[in-house]
């Protein structure tokens, strides 16, 4: 069975403070989206989508589109303004895309088998791949079932700057139930983790609360739903109009409160890492390091 895996690269990065996409962080000058692309390839996936901007095309095939092409078969989706539905126009003010519900939606003439969604510049850990292709082959007949793989909140955080995180809540079999978008999460000196949205205090959050990292697997009928969704969105007079983002995990949880949608969460030993901001790079080029010293991947991928 054919399984995609769909990389959102066209994030502006404005708090790292550039293309962290495409940043050299490996020991090798290997970015993060190539540990992603090896992973699913060692678990079975058979084609790559990157979602990228237009103006990254050139400069992002030559670092790695290229390259992953003698490998497997590669496909480009662009995240820009003209790929919104029903032919919406943004303010003029705006500078940013419409979020990662609008990425996924920009490749849906791409896909027609089951797929998984990651972002690119985190890494998820092979036994997270081995979970997913597993998934996906019991979402190939099951249009209103999806999977996601859960981190705990705990090592997710940054100790640099507030995170933006899906807070899970799962029933008695491990199925998911609700996702609260999280918008302002930060460790506190105390050692607790709190929600400073709407508190400068913070709401205490559960460390070993799971959490989405945009790890999803969806079967080809999430297109139409999701498409609708964005419509919609997009349409709502309501928020910001030049910051609001249309949301995986909110669109997730509207679909399992309205059309019954089911999501196993998947169980998993992998280790999540990644850059939210320019000072998570040593740490992250740190344990990338210990895993080209423990054999986890060659010396150069």
């Amino acid at each position: 069975m054919n399984t995609t895996l769909l990389i959102m690269a066209a994030g502006l990065g404005s708090r790292y403070g550039g293309n962290k996409q495409v940043d050299h962080i490996g020991p090798n000058g290997e970015i993060l989206m190539e540990y992603s692309i090896y992973d699913a390839l060692e678990a079975g996936f058979d084609k790559v989508v990157f979602v990228i901007r237009r103006s990254m095309d050139q400069m992002f095939r030559e670092l790695i589109g290229d390259k992953i092409a003698q490998k497997v078969e590669v496909a480009y989706a662009f995240q820009e303004y003209d790929s919104l539905p029903g032919g919406f126009v943004p303010p003029a003010e705006r500078t940013k895309p419409y979020g990662t519900v609008h990425a996924v939606m920009c490749a849906k003439d791409l896909i027609h088998e089951p797929f998984a969604v990651i972002n690119a510049d985190d890494y998820y850990g092979k036994d997270a791949f081995a979970a997913m292709a597993a998934s996906l082959k019991r979402l190939r007949n099951e249009p209103n079932k999806a999977s996601m793989v859960a981190y705990y909140l705990k090592n997710t955080v940054s100790k640099h700057g507030h995170v933006t995180r899906g807070v899970c809540t799962t029933d008695a079999e491990g199925k998911l139930v609700k996702v609260t978008e999280t918008f302002s999460i930060l460790p506190f000196p105390d050692g607790t983790i709190r929600d400073i949205h709407d508190n400068p205090d913070g709401i205490i959050l559960d460390p070993d609360a799971l959490v989405s990292m945009n790890f999803w697997g969806f079967a080809p009928s999430f297109f139409e739903a999701g498409t609708a969704y964005l419509d919609s969105f997009l349409k709502d007079p309501s928020g910001d109009p030049l910051k609001k983002e249309c949301l995986l995990p909110a669109l997730v949880d509207t679909l399992m409160h309205t059309a019954g949608l089911q999501v196993e969460v998947l169980s998993s030993n992998a280790v999540w890492f990644g850059v939210t901001y320019k000072e998570d790079k040593d740490y992250v080029a740190a344990e990338l390091q210990k895993l080209h010293d423990d054999g986890s991947y060659p010396p150069a991928l």
